[in-house]
């Protein structure tokens, strides 16, 4: 495993434990998942990706963004008491719309295979009356 990886990795944990038990701010709340970070090359960004399942509109999910942007400082010098590496990347957060955008792209598969296979059943009932009238 490459070092950037290692580095996402901890980062993605330690971020998580420090929003679960040590985040004081009420708007950030107890439901707030920590779902990918990506480190820059150089270690001095990590772009942290979360999602919660109390941000149910587009102003919720915005105002825990900028709480949690505006504590960046906060998260970088807590994280850099929990490790040894010589600098600590600054967290920028984004909100992960991946848990809204699941189940709405399983929905569209699930519509594209039902309708893939009407068409391969009416196309062997074709084929069987063109058949049939061939006899």
């Amino acid at each position: 495993m490459s070092r950037d990886l290692r580095i996402s990795d901890f980062v993605r944990d330690e971020i998580a434990q420090i929003i679960q038990r040590d985040m004081r701010d009420p708007r950030v709340g107890s439901f707030v998942s920590v779902n990918d970070v990506r480190v820059s090359k150089d270690l001095s960004y990590a772009e942290v990706y979360v999602s919660s399942l109390q941000a149910t509109d587009a102003e919720t999910k915005e105002e825990l963004i900028g709480v949690l942007n505006r504590a960046a400082g906060f998260f970088r010098s807590e994280l850099a008491k929990r490790h040894t590496m010589r600098t600590t990347p600054k967290p920028r957060f984004h909100y992960d719309e991946v848990m809204e955008r699941g189940p709405r792209i399983e929905k569209l598969i699930n519509q594209a295979v039902s309708q893939d296979k009407k068409r391969v059943v009416g196309d062997e009932a074709a084929d069987a009356n063109e058949d049939n009238d061939k006899k």
